[in-house]
């Protein structure tokens, strides 16, 4: 699932391709198929103009002139993609906008189809379950905050860091790499780490989603940002999908185990409980 970088990749594409401009049409390919995603009478958006693009978590907010807003969520394989007119409509293109005087148009693909686009007035965005549970973003959470939260909480930190109402937009990718590069076993429990360690813990998710955004995010799976083209960061990954191979601090062989149900890479050596 695309976490916090590769939105923010998404959502500053969306602000260079089509803010300002104005809905000239709406087409939902395949309706049987699509109309699980969409939630509300999206045809109203038509001859509307995108007012103001933002982020909370995981989830794109797409802000219209007439307090709507489309809400979207990529899940697993959701996609934005701004692409001529004249390329071909892929099967799955299940929502495709153009806008005035614009040669482009803007699609939203997904083929496992597990995510969703809803029109919500905006001045209830605020009450939409799914946005109103979110926790602080990383990227905005005082340092005193950030310490104050672990200290609320007595849990594994691996599953803390995961939980959208703890920290809203981490993954198990920047978990897992947060985690090495803090040199923090990922089944500590969250309230017996010291300021110090909790200090650096802070700086280091901080720099790296920076860095992820900054390199347009991780491609690992299928994730590409509005223009098509991958994100960068999967390169610099010093333990996410690195299972059997050497750590690179200390030679050891990076492990991974499951927890709570999700797959989790570490060293065992740097990261002893």
């Amino acid at each position: 699932m695309p976490e916090l970088p590769e939105v923010e990749t998404v959502v500053r594409g969306l602000r260079r391709t089509i803010l300002n401009k104005t809905i000239k049409s709406l087409q939902i390919n395949r309706p049987k198929i699509a109309r699980a995603y969409f939630s509300g009478p999206i045809s109203k958006l038509i001859g509307r103009k995108v007012f103001e693009i933002s982020r909370r978590g995981k989830n794109i907010l797409i802000n219209f002139d007439d307090n709507h807003t489309l809400w979207v969520h990529l899940k697993m394989t959701g996609h934005f993609y701004y692409f001529p007119k004249e390329r071909p409509t892929d099967k799955h293109d299940h929502l495709i906008i153009s806008f005035r005087g614009d040669k482009n148009s803007l699609r939203f693909n997904d083929y496992r189809r597990f995510g969703y686009v809803r029109l919500i007035l905006t001045d209830q965005m605020h009450l939409q379950k799914g946005l109103k549970e979110l926790g602080p973003e990383p990227l905005e959470i005082s340092l005193s905050d950030f310490i104050a939260l672990f200290r609320s909480s007595k849990r594994m930190i691996k599953p803390a860091l995961l939980d959208q109402t703890f920290l809203a937009g981490l993954g198990n990718i920047y978990v897992d790499e947060s985690l090495y590069r803090a040199r923090i076993n990922p089944k500590k429990q969250t309230n017996t780490l010291s300021d110090k360690k909790l200090t650096e813990l802070h700086v280091i998710i901080q720099s790296l989603l920076r860095d992820a955004i900054k390199k347009t995010g991780t491609s690992v799976d299928s994730f590409a940002g509005v223009d098509g083209k991958p994100g960068g960061f999967q390169k610099y990954l010093k333990v996410y999908g690195r299972e059997g191979k050497r750590c690179g601090h200390c030679g050891a062989s990076i492990k991974r185990i499951k927890i709570g149900s999700r797959s989790t890479h570490y060293c065992p050596r740097c990261q002893k409980l």
